[in-house]
Order: structure tokens, then sequence, then C-alpha cells
């Protein structure tokens, strides 16, 4: 087994892991970081959420880095304030112990913009970002990015379906000849083929891990035959039995999510719901509430799902099943993190049994029927 030391990763950093528990490279990290930390190449990843991604690109950026050059020289790109904050706090721990200063940015929408500008005043040396906000800011004349070296996109599906095609597109145009371009994503649709063909060079170098399995194989799918009627009363049945673990629960829509979090609300439960409706600063309780345990089950719709990072969930459930197929990968992908085994709970009404069997098909996966 290689170590992080063996991959090329400096000492300041392996004690920087160290500290946070990370001591045995994943899959994706020991296929990514020699590369990226030895050669200047465009680079795509084919990678699930909850992989280790952030160290397997943020490691080797990070070695990139010349702390006598105050330019932006990495640029980081993913689709919601949360993985935003996410990374620029990994990256941050990794370098606690390094010799000079790394400073690192996290830009991103739904904060004041004042604040952000005022950080960025200061010697920036890597910009994470969500598109949007960045995109505002590059107008404004305040980030300049023209001498970025690496230019990273994370969970660039995700990106895509949220809207962020044309954001995308127009930092993408940006300091071309310049830049290696690195590209993580858990599924390859057409939208996403044609940026690496516009943006990334022939060369680049793809790497695939657990390509068979588009979905964790530490993952057990199940469905219960129901019927709308009874959803509510089998949710909490499941519910009763696993009243020690925590799980999310995904809607369709943010009418049912809401109507949904009353239900369980009066029946007793510890819920919370997430929606496009929320203000930021509700969407954070919640997720504070979620994180250090007091809130048990979330309840939400696929887009306000995306960018959460918990691990230890043991559960997923479906109240409906998805629109999109992949979304089913993200959903399920919730569970089942950092090696740890979860379920997948789909709540079927009589006509939906054909969409379990393409799900099985087009994934790879098996599904079990359980009973109450």
């Amino acid at each position: 087994m290689s170590s992080f030391l063996d991959l090329g990763v400096g000492q300041q950093y392996v004690k920087g892991l160290k500290e946070l528990n990370i001591k045995v490279p994943t899959e994706i990290q020991e296929k990514t970081i020699p590369l990226l930390i030895e050669s200047a190449t465009d680079f795509i990843g084919l990678a699930q959420t909850g992989t280790g991604k952030t160290a397997a690109y943020g490691l080797p950026m990070l070695h990139h880095i010349d702390t006598e050059n105050d330019e932006i020289q990495g640029l980081i790109l993913a689709p919601t304030r949360e993985l935003v904050q996410q990374i620029k706090k990994q990256l941050f721990k990794f370098t606690k112990y390094t010799d000079s200063k790394i400073f690192v940015e996290g830009v991103y929408g739904g904060e004041k913009i004042d604040r952000q500008l005022k950080a960025l005043q200061r010697t920036t040396h890597i910009v994470v970002a969500t598109p949007g906000r960045l995109l505002d800011l590059i107008e404004r004349g305040v980030v300049n990015i023209k001498n970025v070296k690496i230019l990273i996109l994370d969970e660039a599906d995700e990106m895509l379906s949220m809207g962020f095609k044309q954001d995308l597109n127009r930092i993408l145009r940006y300091n071309t000849e310049k830049r290696n371009t690195w590209l993580f994503s858990a599924t390859m649709p057409e939208e996403i083929q044609s940026m690496i063909r516009t943006y990334m060079s022939v060369d680049a170098i793809r790497v695939e891990v657990n390509k068979n399995a588009l979905v964790n194989a530490n993952i057990t799918h199940q469905y219960i035959s129901t019927t709308i009627k009874d959803k509510v009363n089998i949710l909490t049945r499941i519910l009763d039995r696993r009243e020690h673990e925590r799980g999310i629960i995904f809607c369709r829509t943010k009418a049912g999510t809401k109507n949904l979090t009353e239900k369980l609300k009066n029946e007793g439960f510890s819920v919370g719901a997430l929606e496009g409706d929320m203000q930021q600063k509700e969407r954070d309780k919640v997720m504070r509430a979620f994180k250090n345990e007091s809130l048990q089950v979330l309840i939400s719709t696929d887009v306000s799902a995306r960018g959460i990072d918990v691990n230890n969930l043991a559960f997923v459930i479906h109240h409906q099943l998805p629109e999109h197929m992949e979304y089913y990968t993200h959903r399920s992908g919730r569970t089942a993190r950092a090696g740890n085994t979860g379920r997948s709970i789909a709540l079927i009404i009589p006509g939906e049994l054909q969409k379990v069997h393409d799900i099985q098909r087009v994934l790879g996966i098996t599904f079990k029927e359980i009973t109450m």
C-alpha cells in the first residue's frame, strides 16, 4: 500500500493530512497525485463525490504555487457555496505546517460582496469560487485570473446541470495558453465532452475510478411497494427502526419537501427541510444542526442537496424516484462515503416498477424488494 510520501506529497503536507486522519490514499488520490505533481498537463478525472477528490487535486495544486509571487495562480470552481467553503477549509488545513504561507480565498453568492472584495485585496494565491460570483468579480476588475496556472472544475456535471454553462464558458476563455485545466465529474454528458474539446488539450490525461461502478458498491439498494396515501406511514415506520441513524429523504418538489417535513415533525421526528425558497441563513442553520447531529434527517429536493458533504449517513430514502437517471447516482452517493456502507430505499407506487428496472439496467445495480 502506498503512502502519501510515496506519491510525492511533501513532508509538510503529510503532517497536516495526519492531523485530519487522512493516512491511506484513496484510489483517485493514488492515481492522480503523482501525475499532477510531476507534470504540467490537462487532466480529466471521472469520480463520484466522496472519493477524496479534494486532496487528489488540492495537494498537487498547492505544490505548484509559488509563494514569492502574489498573483492568483490557482482557481477552483465548484457548484455550491457549501462545497466552496469546504474545499477552502480543507486546503487551509493541508497547509497548516508549510514553511511559507499559501493564501486561499472563497468567493460565492449569498454573502455580502464587500467582505469578499476586502479579503481579495490581500495576497491571494488560490481562489475557490462558484462561477456566477467569480464572473461578477472578474467583470468588476477585482479578480484577475489572467495568470492562473491551474484551473480546476470540480463536479463539472453538477455545475452544468445548475445552469452555469454560460458563466463557465466565459471564465474558461481566459488565459488558455498559459494554464492547465483539471476537470472532475461523476458523469460525462455531451456538454462536458464539448467543453473538454473546446478548452482542453487533446493530450489530456484521463483517470477513471471504479469504472464499472457508476454507483458506490457499498450501497444496498431496496424498494418498498406502496401507495401515495401510505407513504408517510411507511416513512414513520422506517424512521422508527432507525432512530439512531442519520439520513436524507429526497422529494421532487419544494412543495413536497415542505409538506413532508411538516407531517414528520408532527409525528415527533427530528427532521429539517432544505429547499429552494430558503434564505441562506436558514439553510446554514439546518446544515449546522444536521452536521452536529442535533437533526437526524434532512428532507431535500435534488437541487438543494447539491454540495452537501456529510459522512456517516446510514441511509437515503427516495420519497419519489428522481426525474433523471443520474440524479439517482447523486442521491444515493450521499450515503456510504469514505468506505462506510449505507442503504438507498425507494418508495414505489403502482406503475413505477419499470423505472426501477431501467435504473438497474443503466447503472448496473440490483434492487431488492423489502416489505414493512
